[in-house]
Formats: C-alpha cells, structure tokens, sequence
C-alpha cells in the first residue's frame, strides 16, 4: 500500500472539485481551492479525523467500502477510482450494478444540480443509488438493502408493504410496467447472472410476475405519470422522466408537475415539509 501516493492523490481530487459541484456554499472565508477534508468526510460518510489521517499518509488500510465511498464523493472517473483502489492495495471492484455501484460522473453532476426538483439515481434493475434531499422527502430515504432486495422491483413483488407508495388500484399497472421494463434490461444484458437470478426467483415467489413475464411485454420505462401517496401530504401527481447514461445502466429520474397545479403546489409545500414524518415510506423507491 502506497500511503504517501494515496494521500497526494485523495488531496489533489479534493482540490479540484468546487463546493457548487456538490451543493456546498461557497463561503467567504474559504482559503482552500476545493473542498474542505471534513466536507470530503461528510460527504463519503466518514469521521474527519479519519480522513485527515489519510491524506496525511498515515492511519489504517481503507476497506473496499470506504475507497468505494470516497470515490463517489470525490467524483472520481473510471480510471481515477481504479487508480485508487490500486494506490491503497485492493482489489477493483466488479462492475457493480446494485446499491454498491459507482454513479456515473455525468449523472451525478446533473443530480447536484437538480436543487429544486425531487431527483435519484438507480440502476436499470431499479436500485437506487443517490437521492437529493427532495426525492427522499418525496419517495423516502431508499433501505440499506444488499443483494436482490435492494432492488424496488423485487420488493415490489415480495413485500406488499413496498406497494404503500401508489394507490391500490393502479398496481396492476405498475406492475406490467415494471415487468416489461426488466423483460427489455434482460434482453439488453444477455445472459447476466444477476437478472436470470431474479427473473427466476419472482417467477417461482409471485404468480403476477409469471404471468405477466410470459406476456413477453417489451418496454422501457422512460417516462411516467404517477400517483404517489405521502404520509403527510396525500397523493401528489407527478411526471417522472428518465434520464440513461451511455450503457443504459443508471437512470437519473427527476419528479415535476406543471405549474398551476395542485401537484406543483405540494411538491413547493415539499420542500418546506422536508424530510420529517418520512418512517412511513421507508423501503418506498420510486
């Protein structure tokens, strides 16, 4: 493990980013180029003294999780987040698809710039992977789920608590959404381990999904209108759009409602609201 090297380079990726990249203020009194160590820290999840011994060249072996973390946090590049997991010694990572994945820098810069606007990442399998503050005070704050239950559409078909979020009569149509929107992720990944797994275990746990994946509905999900019911707010009406990155294995999803609406004024009310009474739509995704 190279400390030395690690600390230059984890100091010389801080630098280069400016606080408005990542919804920082500014300041004025701010005597560094980039961000601050303890909003590096703040923003990989970690305690500022951790990563001050870091970029010291000092301090314990970073785990994969926490190189993972910094990664997003820094907005490193492919070749950047390779580069520093080789810098501290460990393995590179798979090409994650799940609640693990690197977010895609262009996604990502997007989402930073969505302030006003409920706006999240997922995968193409529908595991989120970063939220602004308004998609969780509007969806709630996604679960810490590993493996296939981190994905919303196989808890959309295991766990009827995960339904909560739409309005009972207008399940049916999320789920043929839902399932021709895999069928399609499927064709498009080939034989991919990850989605025979789950195709076959929601074809053997829920008798709606067999019997809408052998429709053989194609349809990717780009755009919708949605019902979604809040625990404090009721049910807002929104438009979700979709936003692919190169591969088509992220989604950026933004949420709006045109103006003069009641759904433009609760998603204003929303971002009053914030993110208090949320409890109840934990595990809710999109």
């Amino acid at each position: 493990m190279n400390l030395p090297e690690l600390a230059a380079f984890l100091k010389s990726r801080r630098d280069r980013i400016r606080p408005a990249d990542v919804g920082l203020p500014a300041g004025p009194r701010r005597r560094v180029p980039g961000l601050r160590r303890e909003e590096v820290a703040q923003l990989a999840g970690l305690s500022a003294d951790y990563y001050t011994e870091l970029e010291r060249g000092r301090g314990a072996q970073p785990s994969e999780q926490t190189l993972a973390a910094l990664a997003r946090a820094l907005r490193l590049g492919g070749d950047e987040r390779d580069h520093l997991f080789h810098l501290a010694d460990r393995p590179l990572p798979r090409v994650a698809h799940g609640p693990t994945a690197l977010v895609q820098p262009a996604l990502l810069g997007l989402l930073d710039r969505l302030t006003t606007t409920p706006a999240q990442v997922i995968t193409d399998l529908h595991e989120t992977l970063v939220q602004n503050d308004l998609a969780v005070a509007l969806v709630g704050r996604h679960p810490a789920a590993r493996g296939r239950s981190a994905s919303f559409v196989h808890r959309w078909f295991t766990d009827p608590a995960a339904r909560a979020i739409y309005p009972a009569d207008e399940h049916p149509h999320h789920s043929r959404v839902f399932v021709a929107d895999l069928q399609a992720v499927a064709a498009r990944r080939g034989r991919d381990g990850e989605v025979t797994r789950m195709v076959a275990e929601l074809r053997r746990r829920s008798e709606e999904f067999a019997a809408l994946w052998d429709t053989h509905d194609v349809a990717v999900r780009r755009a919708d209108h949605k019902r979604i019911v809040h625990p404090a707010l009721g049910v807002i009406e929104v438009d979700c759009h979709s936003l692919f990155s190169e591969d088509g294995r992220q989604r950026l999803l933004w949420f709006t409602a045109p103006p003069g609406t009641e759904g433009a004024a609760q998603l204003e009310l929303l971002s009053v609201i914030g993110t208090q009474d949320m409890d109840a739509h934990e595990g809710s995704r999109k």
